[in-house]
């Protein structure tokens, strides 16, 4: 808007320290900013009707993101036969399949997009904050917010990373003071192992899982739960300051009062509506003025029933392929192995589970490029009214699916494997197969490598498609045109070097572009809340993965895609609520890692049972005996290193052979399971009632901010107030002026035609014929007003 009288007043505010030292930072450390700051200005919803409020004579009052918007919202909405509106000849989309125009986009404009590559998409200024004003202007609202979460969520990644790096180097300086670890590599093979699998398998010493212990207590030490509390706390700090900076934001762009809710139908929900004669028929009849009411259980339910039925049956077969998994690994345990002596402790621990790892993550990244084609063509089926429905309808069946696909095998891990193998006199089977068992330093390290394989794989898989998919098929293209094997329909080859030739070259873009860059980093935000406990580095990981997304989705969307249609937003819509559903998750599942997959719980029973601090004697505490006579199929041994042996050890809590209730649980069994679902339960309602008092502290908006709407939100209704008043006086005098004029004229008429006619009705109307005019809230009043004959 125009600039308003007070305006200057509204950023003037008290005193406050934050305020100075937040200057004071932004003093410091201007070198990382690479645009100006704009000047201060008050934002308001386009009106003609107060246009002259408006400073609308500059270049760029409506910026280029608002133009190509306008534009395309005509384009998909027009009609191609005047009062034949049907979906036959419907918007720019009929035209495209139809074949008449092979493809329709906002052009890139070389000097905005010059200074954005030289600021924004280079790796040299990775350490520079985003032109998030420029970016704005660009390519629209919605991307620009993408982008400054984005980088808000990799800056909040900071203090994290530098935790879990304290952490882990807290577990390399007390690598040597860890009992289990150290009881384990100076065992003297003394402790022998009864055999992981029914055949093939021989008896196996404890000292060598010495390597793995140690790994194990790089992740397991005292301060694990310290990290988890934290972490978790983390991400209720990192939504809520997302929420008072995104609210800053939004404001600076004048989107605080938008609202999805008065967005228009898509073209393709109108489109569909077109089958149902019985309400368009109704809606013409109503002249087009109402919106048609499509009922829900007639057309509406059987779509989404449908819809979410078929999202259902897919999450079936994830979950089919994450137990085909399981199922191979306890096969490699039951067969000879194509990769290694499977009898050896580094083939058990280190190679079986890198290998099922790999497989893995191969599995997850075809059923990921399934699923997704899949959620588009299901979301396709059902009525979404507006894009913003239709956004967050295929947003939600697509992050279930890969809620699903990606941390199926790490809650196995975590919560499943290894808890019900029974023992050997009695083991639990899977299609004849035993089930998996942890090592005895417990299965949390194979949950650091299965983590660590998914998520760093997943990372780097995704930076591969993104970039270089994208260059392959932008020089293909080119090379294809050139050597004149594409034409169009003229047969003229597409070889000019227009703008407008130099995009079409480009990766085309759609409506929700976003929807993949936002999927890949709220997933990653689950794999560092949800599972960050076993590994420390994730947070590091996704830092150091994040500050190369940031300027690889600024290269992406500058040189090898076509420029996408601007669109408005307030706020990055459901990916919000699933971060925050799955911030809730993620002190539950830290809760049951610590409970279940590390010693804590077990330490602790056995310090209050024994009085051993020292732990000396823990090791022997977890290990229960076994009669070799008492196998439930007797193993099957080739060459064994061992022989008459009668007695093995394997982990787990259960009374010896020679025990009056032989391989019963014993008591403290029962302290440890009492214990551990404790710790749950008071682990998630401390750290619960903390997160919600935190989200209760933080408001959404900075108090700043708020009295800054306020105070604008007054000056401008007063300011409107004024306008319409000025506005309704000059109406009313001129009105007065006009009317005035008409009755000096019908005075004179009227005399002339009393003295020249002598008429009495002529003489009453002279008498009668009376004005009253008052001004009651600048809104002119008549009244009086009495006609004996037509003037």
């Amino acid at each position: 808007m125009k600039k308003i009288p007070g305006q200057e007043l509204i950023k003037e505010d008290d005193f406050r320290f934050k305020d100075c030292l937040t200057s004071f930072c932004s003093r410091v450390f201007s070198w990382l900013y690479v645009s100006p700051e704009r000047p201060y200005r008050i934002h308001f919803e386009f009106s003609r009707n107060y246009q002259h409020l408006f400073d609308w004579e500059q270049p760029n009052f409506f910026d280029a993101g608002v133009r190509n918007a306008i534009i395309n919202f005509i384009l998909e909405r027009q009609h191609f036969l005047e009062g034949e509106e049907t979906a036959d000849n419907l918007g720019i989309e009929k035209l495209l399949e139809d074949g008449v125009y092979q493809s329709a986009y906002p052009l890139h404009e070389d000097t905005d997009r010059d200074f954005l590559l030289q600021e924004w998409a280079s790796m040299r200024k990775w350490i520079h904050l985003q032109p998030l004003d420029s970016i704005k202007e660009y390519f629209g609202a919605k991307v620009a917010l993408y982008f400054a979460w984005l980088g808000f969520y990799t800056h909040m990644l900071i203090p994290l990373s530098v935790l879990g790096l304290l952490c882990f180097i807290y577990g390399f300086v007390t690598w040597n003071s860890d009992p289990i670890s150290r009881q384990i590599c100076n065992d003297n093979q003394t402790t022998l192992m009864c055999p992981q699998c029914d055949r093939n398998c021989d008896y196996w010493l404890l000292e060598t899982t010495c390597l793995s212990s140690k790994l194990n207590y790089l992740i397991d030490n005292n301060i694990t739960v310290v990290f988890a509390t934290i972490m978790a706390l983390w991400a209720v700090i990192y939504l809520e300051l997302w929420k008072r900076y995104s609210a800053t934001l939004v404001h600076r762009w004048g989107l605080t009062t938008f609202s999805q809710h008065v967005e228009h139908p898509r073209p393709q929900y109108l489109s569909k509506l077109q089958r149902h004669k019985d309400i368009t028929e109704r809606w013409k009849k109503s002249n087009n003025i109402l919106e048609p009411d499509v009922p829900f259980w007639r057309i509406k339910f059987l779509p989404s029933f449908t819809s979410y039925s078929i999202m259902v049956l897919f999450i079936c077969v994830s979950l089919i392929a994450i137990f085909s998994m399981i199922v191979y690994r306890m096969a490699q345990k039951a067969s000879h192995s194509i990769l290694g002596n499977e009898n050896s402790m580094t083939y058990k621990i280190m190679v079986l589970p890198l290998t099922a790892g790999i497989i893995d993550l191969i599995v997850i990244s075809l059923l990921d490029y399934v699923y997704t084609t899949l959620a588009v063509t299901l979301t396709n089926l059902e009525y979404c009214r507006t894009q913003t429905e239709y956004d967050e309808s295929l947003t939600i069946k697509n992050y279930i699916f890969q809620f699903v696909n990606y941390y199926s095998s790490l809650f196995y891990i975590a919560f499943l494997k290894g808890k019900f193998v029974g023992y050997p006199a009695k083991y639990n089977r899977i299609l004849g197969f035993r089930q998996e068992e942890c090592n005895p330093g417990g299965c949390l390290m194979e949950l650091c490598l299965q983590l660590a394989i998914i998520m760093i794989g997943k990372q780097a898989v995704n930076a591969f498609v993104e970039m270089f998919i994208p260059y392959v098929m932008r020089c293909i293209r080119k090379l294809i045109t050139r050597m004149g094997m594409s034409k169009v329909d003229s047969e003229e080859k597409l070889i000019s070097c227009n703008q407008w030739t130099e995009d079409y070259h480009l990766v085309p873009s759609y409506t929700n572009s976003l929807f993949s860059e936002y999927l890949e980093m709220v997933l990653q935000f689950g794999f560092v809340t949800l599972f960050g406990l076993a590994l420390p580095l994730a947070p590091l990981f996704a830092l150091v993965n994040n500050v190369l997304e940031v300027r690889l989705d600024a290269i992406k969307m500058l040189k090898l895609a076509r420029r996408p249609v601007a669109q408005r937003a307030s706020n990055i819509g459901v990916w919000y609520n699933m971060m925050a559903i799955v911030t809730r998750i993620a002190v539950a599942s830290s809760a049951m890692i610590i409970a279940f997959s590390t010693n804590l719980i077990p330490k602790l029973v056995y310090t209050t049972a024994t009085k051993d601090a020292s732990l000396e004697g823990y090791l022997n505490f977890t290990l229960a005996y076994f009669n070799t006579e008492d196998f439930q199929v007797q193993p099957v041994l080739r060459g064994s290193n061992f022989e008459n042996v009668t007695t093995c050890r394997y982990t787990e809590f259960r009374n010896p052979p020679w025990d009056e209730h032989p391989y019963k649980r014993p008591t403290y069994y029962w302290q440890i399971l009492t214990g551990r679902l404790a710790f749950i339960v008071i682990f998630q309602n401390v750290v619960g009632m903390i997160q919600g008092i935190i989200a209760w502290a933080i408001a959404d908006e900075p108090s700043k901010l708020r009295k800054r709407i306020k105070r604008e939100g007054f000056l401008l209704r007063e300011h409107i107030i004024e306008y319409e008043k000025k506005t309704a006086a000059e109406k009313a005098a001129a009105r007065r002026a006009i009317d005035e004029a008409q009755y000096e004229d019908e005075k004179q008429s009227n005399t002339m035609d009393y003295y020249g006619n002598n008429s009495k009705e002529s003489t009453t109307q002279t008498q009668t014929v009376q004005r009253d005019y008052g001004d009651n809230d600048a809104t002119v009043v008549y009244r009086n007003e009495q006609r004996t004959t037509p003037l």
